[in-house]
């Protein structure tokens, strides 16, 4: 059988076909933490493996100051020619007057992007947000990192100290290699069904984040992990 179509649309015809390919297996990344709970337990561990990492000495000793903490445990990218990448997300807000934290409150994490680009990478990140605006922007249903608000690549090294000016300051391991994912351009959006089904009614990110309406003891043991480092974090920015 002979066809008239032009090789031009054959290749954005398959192009087309993997950048979909690629999505779905996004897609599914985003979905691979089948509850709330599942993933809270995963940013407990993803939490562990940075405050202990001798490299991530600026998150450690800066986390103190932070406003607020999204960890993400999994985020998949992947891609050919056209990709992205995606993942869950949770964040739990300090109070400026007691120091005290609560949370969680459940985001969706996701990117888009076009260029020369192969493979699939699977990396874990924690993003402290430093600033009132970046707070603020997560209590927002969505946020553009990168344009809504600023971000950059946290310093990675045992003598980090650079000071870094943003609102977003974001750290990764990508099967123990760190760097290489670049969160700029993402969209951070309020995933109302996980926030809904953890705490047992419909809530915003200022009933959690703010207020602290709500509470579920399930997380206790990540926010004593996140109590422990935080305290740790201002010793160790007292010491310098």
């Amino acid at each position: 059988m002979f066809t008239n179509e032009h090789p031009l649309s054959t290749v954005r015809s398959w192009a087309a076909l993997l950048a979909a390919a690629w999505l779905l297996v996004i897609a599914g990344a985003a979905r691979a933490q089948s509850s709330p709970q599942q993933l809270v337990d995963e940013s407990a561990t993803t939490l562990s493996h940075f405050m202990r990492d001798p490299d991530m000495t600026w998150l450690q000793r800066h986390l103190g100051n932070a406003k607020a903490v999204l960890i993400a445990p999994s985020i998949v990218k992947a891609g050919y020619i056209f990709g992205g990448s995606g993942g869950r997300a949770l964040v739990f807000a300090r109070d400026g007057t007691t120091g005290r934290w609560v949370g969680p409150a459940f985001y969706n994490l996701g990117a888009a992007s076009v260029g020369f680009q192969a493979g699939v990478e699977v990396s874990e990140s924690v993003m402290l947000a430093m600033t009132d605006k970046a707070l603020d922007s997560l209590l927002s249903s969505s946020i553009k990192l990168g344009g809504d608000a600023s971000i950059a690549a946290g310093p990675v090294g045992a003598g980090a100290k650079s000071d870094v000016m943003a609102d977003f300051v974001a750290f990764s391991r990508a099967k123990g290699i760190y760097g290489g994912l670049n969160l700029e351009g993402s969209v951070v959006g309020v995933s109302d069904d996980w926030n809904r089904d953890y705490y047992g009614k419909p809530v915003l990110p200022p009933d959690i984040l703010v207020r602290a309406n709500v509470h579920n003891a399930h997380a206790d043991r990540l926010l004593a992990e996140l109590r422990r480092a935080s305290s740790k974090s201002v010793r160790l920015g007292s010491a310098r």
